[in-house]
């Protein structure tokens, strides 16, 4: 008695989970349809603007990116994904780092953004542009930096001359400091012995009348 109960009520069970999944595939039919005719449609659709899907520099409409080469990026990129080559050039002030070459591998970076949010200047950020598909991991390593770097601009003979100006005026600076540091010292040092000959002179004693004298 038990075994026919049992079987009548899995029966009813599996009749009622049939008619349940029939009526969502029943509202299937007069839901109205959305086709993505990609890629047919690719110059028209509207891709999110938050989906992150490659690094990629800020340029401005005169070639010029805000990279400074500090690293903060690359030291911040958890796996290894930005790498960032530098080079010295001279200038009036001395040596600046420039940046040469900036890497960034797509095929190992997470997406995380944290290059992007860690940017002192703005320099990077991530597009949609999410076609990426290659056949050669090689090709997934990047140069951000494609177009070619520019120069530091030769100093005009004003700056030079204005440059000169004040290298001299701090080394005369200098100068006067040291001989006002050494003229200190000296009078200083001067001072002392007549200071300590002060404290070892000796005061003269009146001498005592003797008693049996007197």
């Amino acid at each position: 008695m038990g075994s026919v109960k049992e079987y009548f009520t899995s029966l009813g069970t599996g009749i009622a989970s049939l008619l349940k999944g029939m009526s969502v595939t029943g509202k299937e039919f007069v839901t109205p349809k959305i086709t993505e005719r990609y890629p047919e449609d690719r110059d028209t659709f509207k891709w999110p603007e938050r989906f992150r899907a490659q690094l990629k520099f800020i340029y401005d409409a005169e070639g010029n990116h805000k990279c400074i080469a500090c690293g903060t990026c690359e030291r911040n990129c958890p796996n290894g994904t930005i790498t960032i080559e530098t080079k010295m050039v001279d200038t009036l002030t001395g040596k600046k780092k420039k940046l040469d070459k900036y890497f960034y591998d797509l095929g190992s970076c997470t997406f995380c953004q944290l290059c992007v949010t860690s940017c002192p200047t703005s320099a990077i950020e991530f597009d949609n542009d999410f076609e990426q598909a290659v056949f050669t991991r090689s090709k997934l390593v990047k140069q951000l930096n494609y177009l070619p770097e520019k120069e530091e601009p030769a100093p005009t003979p004003e700056q030079i001359a204005a440059a000169e100006a004040e290298r001299q005026a701090k080394i005369a600076a200098a100068k006067a400091k040291a001989a006002a540091l050494k003229a200190a010292k000296e009078g200083a040092a001067g001072a002392a012995p007549a200071t300590d000959s002060g404290k070892n002179a000796t005061v003269p004693v009146e001498p005592k009348e003797d008693k049996a004298n007197a």
